[in-house]
Parts: structure tokens; sequence; C-alpha cells
């Protein structure tokens, strides 16, 4: 393992450059975890400070277990561990993944900028056996729906631009918040936002279950899985929970396309599809969306790693608690950056998805619908609504992250 980490040039040995580098890296993260299981900042590690700290990742261990831990540290008898004792240690010990780093560092639900394929929440033994975890989902449900509902026109004015806008019809923002409220007045700029809600909760929970079942299935003994492991995880899970709403996201896309009076409501628009097109109109776009799961989660969870690693090697002195800002600068970029990876599959996903059947009209494939942007378009047509796609990133993220916090205390959840 240490060889691994270390072999910069994959010749599978170590120079003593290589190993010099390892030790450098290996003890910054030591110190990171001296300075956090260090609660009275004294500079020594006891007992007590043991137990809290494992209390805290989930782990409860009694004073005594604690005291072997100690003993089989501590060199000079003081029942103490300072940090040469600590860094002598653990310097050849190659820790894989050091859980109080992780605690800080995960990649959260908070952050629902209304696309909703991140990668679950992973929660500790304690969380679990305490229902904390269905307190977190939760606070993220009710977080995401806020913050939806607040940037829902945003999300209105992208669909439209996704199936309207054209070479002939160059929508812009200005041009298409007016026509909407021309069309059907300020409140026409929420439509389809209600369906979109409404899903935040089948959708949270299938994939939270689909996920601790998976992992299981992996067979992995560690409590956070790596990075590949939550990926394939994080997909699948994705991939069943899209699956299993997917007729929902048909629905948001018609009412938030439909006219002034064409539907009283979600369930006139679902019976006027059913009676018109069949059940099959339930699952158009379903290919193009299922493929566009694994770019998102791959180069969200990618990018969001890389950033917090670069974090860690050059600013983590103290603490390897990041602080807010960081968290979600980290989510925001990696958010946008697998948006941007998978947005002409989610174009492709929602033109067919508004594709109403026309007598006759020929059915449209994702393949010929590719090809007839592309010849019409050129690539930028793959990119249509990208602007107010992006504008809502931000407030999605910010606003959900507030109200996140704000139902954590109210629901009585601890802050990791």
């Amino acid at each position: 393992k240490i060889v691994k980490a270390g072999d910069k040039d994959l010749d599978g040995q170590l120079d003593f450059e290589e190993f010099v580098h390892y030790l450098q890296d290996h003890e910054k993260k030591l110190r990171l975890v001296f300075k956090s299981l260090d609660k009275k900042n004294d500079g020594r590690i006891d007992a007590q400070e043991i137990v809290q700290s494992l209390r805290d990742l989930g782990v409860k261990i009694s004073e005594q277990q604690a005291e072997k831990i100690l003993k089989s540290m501590d060199k000079n008898g003081t029942m103490t561990i300072d940090w040469n004792e600590w860094r002598d240690y653990h310097l050849l010990h190659p820790v894989e993944n050091i859980p109080e780093i992780i605690l800080y560092w995960k990649h959260s639900t908070i952050f629902d900028v209304g696309e909703n394929l991140t990668v679950p929440d992973e929660f500790t033994v304690e969380e679990r056996q305490t229902g904390m975890w269905w307190r977190h989902l939760v606070a993220g449900g009710g977080a995401g729906a806020v913050s939806r509902t607040c940037t829902a026109p945003l999300d209105r004015l992208k669909v439209l631009m996704q199936v309207h806008a054209s070479r002939s019809n160059n929508m812009c923002i200005i041009g298409g918040f007016t026509q909407m409220i021309r069309e059907g007045g300020p409140r026409s700029l929420w439509r389809g936002n209600g369906i979109n809600v409404l899903k935040i909760a089948p959708e949270s929970a299938i994939k939270f279950m689909a996920y601790e079942q998976i992992k299981r299935f992996i067979g992995t003994d560690q409590e956070m899985l790596r990075i590949h492991e939550r990926l394939l995880a994080g997909s699948l899970a994705g991939a069943i929970a899209q699956s299993s709403i997917y007729p929902m996201e048909v629905l948001k896309t018609r009412m938030a396309l439909r006219k002034t009076g064409q539907y009283s409501g979600m369930l006139d628009c679902a019976k006027n599809i059913l009676a018109k097109e069949g059940m099959a109109a339930f699952y158009k776009g379903y290919i193009p969306n299922m493929l566009g799961i694994i770019p998102y989660a791959g180069i969200d969870l990618a990018v969001y790693e890389t950033l917090k690693n670069t974090w860690l090697q050059r600013y983590a002195v103290n603490s390897a608690d990041p602080g807010v800002f960081v968290l979600l600068a980290c989510g925001t970029i990696s958010s946008t950056c697998g948006q941007l990876a998978s947005y002409p599959l989610a174009l492709v996903r929602t033109r067919m998805q508004a594709q109403a059947s026309v007598e006759g009209a020929p059915e449209v494939t994702m393949r010929g619908l590719f090809k007839h942007i592309l010849k019409t378009e050129g690539a930028f047509g793959l990119y249509r609504g990208l602007a107010p796609n992006f504008m809502k990133v931000i407030p999605a993220v910010s606003i959900s992250y507030v109200v996140y916090e704000n139902l954590k205390m109210t629901l009585g959840v601890d802050s990791r």
C-alpha cells in the first residue's frame, strides 16, 4: 500500500525522493487528525479524548479500551500521546481513509440543483441506529423543495429554450420571461414546479434504499466507500430511482410547456397523455436520461474529490474542517461540471419528453434527434437553455444549504 501510494513513476519501486514525498504527505494528514483528536488543544491526546472522538464517528468504546489504544503508542509511560509518539506510530501505517477528514468532506445531499442526479449521502452506524439518517433525508428533501420553488422560473425558462429555441427563434432570457408572463401572467413562471417538488420524496427514498442495498451487494467491509465504489453504487441507485419515478419527469416537462387552460392540473395532464399517446409516452427520453446519469455522477464526484484534495494539501494547516464557503464552492463547481458534461443528453431527453403525438408524425429516436440538432443548429444547439440552467446553480445551492441547516436544527440533527 505504501509503494502504491508513493510510486509516482509507476515502476513498482520507491526511490528516496518518492519515499520522502510520501512521508511528508502522510505526515500532513496525520497532523490534521492529531489536531482534531486533541480536543483540549494541549498538544497531547488522553483516553477521554480518544473515547470522545470515536463517539463522534459513531464508534462507542470504554475508557479501558481507549487506554489499551494509548498504551500501544505511549513510549514514555505518561498515559498520554504527544505529536512525536503519534507520528512515529502511524508514519508507516498506510491509513487508507481517515474518517475524521471524510466526515467533513462528504458530498452531502444539501447540494440540490434540481437535477437530482447526485450520489447519495452516507451515514455512520450510529446515525443509522438512532434514526438520524431519515432526519437528514427529510431536511435535505425540504431544502430541495424550497430551493427548487425559488429557482422554478429559471427551470421553466430552461425547458422552454431546450424545446422551442432554434436559429430562427433565438429566445433570450429577458425575452423568454416576457413571453411567459404575457402568455399566462406571473403565476405561469412556476408551471411544472408542483410535480418537480412532489418527486423529491419518492426519488430520494428509493435512491437511498437502493444505495444501501448496492453497498451490501458490493460487499465492502468499510464504513465509507472508496470513490469508484461510490460512483458505481451511486449511478446504479440513481438509475433505479429515476426508472421508478420517470413518468413524473415526463409530466413535469409537459406541465412546464403547457399553454394557459390546456390542462386543469397534473391528473388531467396524465389522463390526456394516456388517452392520446398511450403508456409508452410516459417513458419518452428514458434512454438519454439513463445515459446522462453516469457522466454527471462521475464528473461531479471526480471534480469534487480533486478540489477537496487540492484544498487539503494547500490550505489545511490546523484543521481538516474546510468551512462552509469551501464546501459550497466545491459542491457548486463539481455540480456545474457534471451538468456541462451531461447537458446534451438532458436536452435530447427533454425534447423527446415534449413530443406530443401528431397523427401520422414519425417517432423521433435519440440518434435521429442528435443528428437533426447537429445538422440544423450545429453543436451549439445541444446547449440551448444552458444560461438559465447555470444561473440557477448558485442560488439553488445557497438556498438549499441555508434551509437544510435550519431544518436540521428544527429536527434536532447534530451538525457533523
